[in-house]
């Protein structure tokens, strides 16, 4: 029988001619990955290990099992190559037994450098470095559930629910010279699978029936049997593996969402990657479970794991807990010509290694790979990738995840079998409102299509906070307000399959330098370090979770300039009682959010009551703003000083207060617009400008604010200086 050992210690680590001896997992980006683009890392590493021959019998097979090397690895023992693999997140085994030695020397060469084959290359995530997940040691007898194919474990569920009852459908894959292979379900009984020859393995094919099947069904009883498949030669077993499955049944209805097991189900779901400050993807089983423990405490029900496979013990605590997950593959941003064979290995793999998980209801193609426009090239990949979908699992559904400047008419958004869009609207471009009428107009016009939201939110500090938050200010004040509105705009949209909330948690992006605090995107609810929620947090909480609460938000917002000042608290209950300085000061009814304007003069303490739960606050008034709330000094200027004359709007001139739409209409202005444009650093800016729609609404914008979030670095001088050419065209009224 096979046995398994943790193979983590001992290992010695060179990079640039410098040695140090480390513990696995391992990323060698855990700080300069987090920290901005001048200090990113991506290149060759060498991870070095010597051992001991394993005691092997005659027969018997030495494997080592890496659960994750980033993002090429080359396996050498003794001098011998014995793997190369392509692609940082999925599973992948080398046999030992040809170079091994009674002494051995182990050299795992890993190399996240930029090339133009292996995804992802361009995205808008650290691509850490390193062995950053177990590696362990497998020995077997010959014969053996397949440790060579794809990283699977050999031994395939597939349940069929028919009415109370379900079939339970076995695969498994053995090395030739066995006998027999006897599947079983703990609690139910056991089948002897039926053998035949299938190129180099033997493959196994049997059922057992479950009388009034016990469902997975959800958050509320997510139901898990137990399998194992047992191979023998003659009467001895020689291996056995073992997994869990659950018995659903969902489904996608165009009017009224997604279904599971026959009833409305809603999916409301946050996205999540798997790093954290200091620790990079390097994570321990601890930083999984506490990660999904705060997923849940919000409310949440199900989790798109972008981008790219995760850890298979995250799987394992979805499938556990109930949550529906989305798996997908890092095909993202932009195609590459060269990266054809890659997406169908990386494809194969995620389905080899994950098809037992009840969780997973859909393999997602790709996340906004059309960057760069759709070519025929691009478009093949995705057909080969979505029959290699329906091929390898007829029981889920292929998907996509696609960018919001991809026309809705696009071929590609009716490939796969179900789609997302990702939007952004409210942040990088448009108004909040957009995403409603985004959606209004998108079932207007396929009315029988299954559409959801795979992306959407807004960046905002902890240290930032603002008396009149907007878009682009990177405020905690500014992130809350625009979840507000997102959630109300899905609850009267039942035909939003689901939403994925960008992100849960704030995580490292190498070529970011935002919200003074570069290397990281911050549109998770929850801080890096996961050691403080944001105030948007308790929105989703109040929509979403049924464990009673309030919350007040802007504690973080102590001084405060403004006379009356909002304060604001939410809760899934229906009445907030509102004590300043212990007294009674208002009563309110209503739902999720409750707003208050309290006149202030001094420190206060302040207190919010509903039911038999309270949250408490302080905050003073001040005589001048403080600038550690804001993100810049004319960000203080813009929100508490009178305008300055020569940046008031004249009349019936242009101003950069005019929107792109009046400034592009008059022909001076369209110069202007288009000399600025040039110089925008936004990689989206060619395909914005070929979009109708995303033309149509860049057009209704404040040049103002396209200046204060297009990322153009003009200072206050330089924003009078074009304020006065403006304020020289007259508009254009006709």
């Amino acid at each position: 029988m096979r046995t398994t050992t943790l193979f983590n210690d001992n290992w010695l680590f060179t990079k640039e001619n410098v040695t140090s001896t480390v513990t696995l997992p391992h990323t060698w980006n855990a700080e300069d990955g987090q920290t901005g683009p001048q200090m990113y890392y991506r290149g060759k590493c060498l991870y070095s290990k010597s051992f001991s021959k394993p005691s092997l019998q005659p027969g018997q097979q030495a494997w080592l099992e890496f659960r994750g090397v980033n993002s090429s690895a080359r396996v050498v023992l003794n001098g011998v190559e014995l793997a190369v693999h392509d692609g940082g997140y999925s599973t992948f085994r080398a046999l030992l037994n040809g170079a091994l030695r009674d002494e051995n020397v182990l050299e795992v060469w890993v190399d996240n450098s930029a090339n133009d084959r292996v995804y992802p290359q361009r995205a808008d995530f650290t691509f850490y470095g390193g062995i950053y997940r177990d590696v362990y040691l497998i020995v077997t007898e010959v014969v053996h559930f397949d440790l060579s194919y794809f990283g699977g474990k050999g031994f395939q569920i597939t349940p069929k629910l028919e009415g109370e009852d379900a079939e339970i459908l076995f695969e498994t894959w053995t090395t030739p010279g066995g006998d027999r292979v006897v599947a079983s379900i703990e609690g139910v009984g056991e089948t002897e699978l039926t053998l035949t020859q299938q190129g180099d393995k033997l493959h196994g094919v049997g059922s057992l029936r479950i009388p009034q099947v016990h469902r997975w069904d959800g958050l509320k009883d997510p139901y898990l049997y137990h399998a194992k498949a047992t191979a023998y030669v003659g009467a001895e077993a020689v291996d056995e593996v073992s997994d869990r499955f659950g018995c659903r049944e969902f489904s996608f209805d165009p009017e009224q969402g997604f279904f599971l097991n026959g009833r409305s189900y809603p999916l409301r779901g946050v996205s999540r990657h798997q790093d954290r400050a200091g620790v990079g993807n390097a994570l321990t089983r601890e930083m999984h479970e506490e990660d999904m423990e705060l997923i849940l405490s919000m409310g949440a029900n199900s989790i798109r794991l972008a981008h790219y496979q995760h850890d298979q013990y995250f799987y394992d605590l979805c499938d556990k807990k109930g949550i529906i997950a989305w798996a997908e593959i890092p095909y993202i941003t932009v195609h590459m010509d060269g990266g054809r064979a890659n997406t169908i290995s990386q494809m194969t793999e995620l389905i080899t290694q994950n098809y037992n998980h009840a969780s997973i209801i859909c393999w997602a193609l790709s996340n906004e790979i059309t960057l760069n426009g759709v070519t025929e090239d691009l478009m093949e990949n995705h057909r080969l990738l979505n029959d290699l979908v329906h091929r390898m699992d007829p029981t889920r559904v292929s998907a996509m995840a696609n960018l919001f400047l991809l026309e809705t008419d696009s071929p590609l958004v009716k490939l796969p079998d179900i789609r997302g869009y990702n939007l952004y609207y409210g942040w990088y471009v448009g108004d909040m409102t957009d995403n409603d009428k985004w959606f209004d107009e998108f079932h207007a016009k396929y009315p029988d299509t299954v559409i959801g939201l795979t992306e959407y939110g807004a960046d905002s500090s902890i240290a930032l906070q603002s008396p009149k938050p907007e878009k682009g200010d990177f405020t905690e004040s500014y992130q809350a307000v625009y979840h507000e509105h997102m959630l109300e705009m899905f609850s009267t949209r039942p035909y939003i399959w689901g939403t994925y909330c960008w992100n849960m948690f704030e995580f490292a992006a190498a070529g970011r330098d935002e919200a003074g605090d570069p290397g990281k995107n911050h549109k998770g609810l929850i801080t890096f370090d996961r050691s403080q929620k944001k105030d948007a947090y308790y929105i989703y909480k109040a929509w979403w979770s049924e464990e009673k609460f309030v919350h007040l938000c802007g504690s973080r917002y102590h001084d405060r300039i403004e006379p009356v000042t909002e304060i604001k608290a939410y809760t899934n209950l229906s009445e907030v009682t509102l004590y300043v300085d212990d007294k009674a000061f208002e009563t309110k009814s209503g739902s999720h959010v409750f707003k208050f304007s309290v006149p202030i003069s001094g420190v206060h303490s302040i207190k919010a009551v509903a039911g038999e739960y309270c949250d408490e606050m302080e905050i003073a008034k001040v005589s001048t703003p403080n600038p550690a709330y804001f993100a810049s000094a004319e960000q203080v200027r813009n929100w508490f000083d009178p305008p300055r004359t020569d940046e008031m709007d004249k009349e019936g001139f242009l101003s950069i207060n005019s929107t792109l739409g009046e400034i592009g209409a008059t022909e001076q202005g369209a110069k202007i617009l288009e000399g600025m444009m040039s110089r925008s650093p936004k990689a989206n800016q060619a395909a914005t400008q070929q979009n109708p729609a995303m033309q149509a609404m860049v057009a209704r914008q404040p040049l103002k604010k396209v200046l204060q979030q297009g990322g153009f670095g003009l200072d206050e001088q330089q924003l009078r200086e074009l304020n006065k050419m403006l304020n020289k065209i007259p508009k254009n009224n006709g």
